[in-house]
């Protein structure tokens, strides 16, 4: 069995990161036994990542139309790619298996938190197109998952994720019940085999990771708000971003203007008392679970996808988004009363990407 991932971007070796959770999967997937290859829309080389083949869209054509592949498995499908790809050369797999995270099925506007109003994407035209894009892609999605059904599999990677699903495509929900199935995203290999330490000195109180400062679904505003109503506690925050140049950064506030590896990481937990995670909407937060995977203790938001993804974990407690005067250093000692916690196996690949490389073989069979 040969499986084509396809996907709007994916890491190049010595370049940035991207869609990290696709090459997570990709990692098990061959380490399971799949004989996988990479279609990177984006990409105009072929190129080796992790010992996985990575073409760009001519050169899977070309072994598409042969028909080397059996299954095709799309990660964030999108209209600018994945559409004609799907009306065109589905024909030539057996099945196919569509997996959404977040956006590419969801009214943008109306779900995702309204952008800071630094952020050139909030300007006037840039809101119309994006209200046009999504009422567009929503009707177009209706009509073609709706076709789709047949010898094709919808994976969502939360029941968060696939209730939105439904809400927004308004495709049938006693048909998509049949066809459908939830597995969340497994962490790094790297928090399932590594504890959090209690032994090493700890420099920070919390430790906030983000790739994208600027985006406002991450909260910096919150935590730097938090940083003011706690000025005797101490925060690092990590991650991209020009947000500082428009928010007074918080004086207890240090700042890490970097992208961090697993490793990387790891090191700076170890070196926090508790990792401090609001959001304003994710799909599932795979940060978040990696965190909370880890061992350290988590304080995230008081939303509905959030307790879906982490109300059987010790270490997490929940604040309200709106309650910014919320005294951290009492939840802190209350988590770390609870210190040290039984590792949560949830999101470890053998209860997640284990599960879906078997649904594969069972899907194909």
């Amino acid at each position: 069995m040969r499986v084509l991932v396809a996907v709007q971007t994916y890491s190049v070796p010595g370049m940035k990161v991207s869609h990290f959770f696709v090459q997570v999967r990709n990692l098990y997937y061959k380490k399971f036994g799949l004989d996988i290859d990479v279609l990177n829309f984006s990409t105009k080389e072929d190129y080796v990542i992790d010992d996985i083949k990575v073409y760009s869209k001519n050169s899977a054509l070309v072994r598409v139309k042969k028909g080397e592949y059996d299954i095709l498995i799309s990660h964030q499908p999108n209209l600018r790619s994945h559409l004609f790809f799907f009306l065109k050369y589905s024909k030539y797999f057996k099945k196919k298996i569509h997996v959404f995270h977040g956006h590419e099925v969801l009214n943008v506007r109306k779900v995702y938190s309204k952008p800071y109003s630094f952020d050139k994407s909030n300007k006037f035209f840039k809101n119309i197109f994006q209200s046009t894009y999504d009422n567009l892609k929503l009707i177009i999605w209706n009509k073609v998952y709706s076709r789709d059904i047949v010898n094709t599999h919808y994976l969502f990677v939360s029941n968060w994720m696939y209730d939105e699903f439904l809400k927004w495509t308004k495709v049938d929900k006693n048909t998509f019940d049949r066809v459908s199935s939830i597995t969340y995203n497994c962490v790094g290999e790297y928090f399932e085999t590594n504890n959090y330490s209690l032994l090493l000195p700890k420099e920070f109180d919390f430790i906030t990771i983000r790739g994208n400062l600027n985006g406002s679904k991450y909260c910096i505003d919150l935590i730097n708000d938090l940083a003011y109503n706690n000025p005797n506690m101490s925060f690092l925050v990590v991650g991209k971003g020009t947000v500082w140049n428009y928010i007074k950064k918080a004086p207890n506030i240090t700042w890490l203007d970097t992208f961090l590896t697993h490793d990387e990481i790891i090191k700076l937990l170890d070196k926090s008392k508790c990792a401090l995670m609001p959001t304003r909407t994710d799909a599932q937060g795979l940060m978040m679970c990696e965190m909370a995977t880890f061992g350290i203790p988590v304080i995230t938001s008081d939303i509905k996808v959030c307790h879906e993804v982490f109300d059987d974990f010790e270490n997490v407690k929940f604040i309200d988004n709106n309650d910014l005067k919320t005294d951290l250093e009492v939840i802190l000692k209350e988590l770390e009363a609870g210190l040290p916690y039984t590792k949560n196996t949830k999101y470890f690949a053998e209860n997640t990407v284990v599960k879906e490389v078997k649904l594969i073989r069972d899907f194909f069979k």
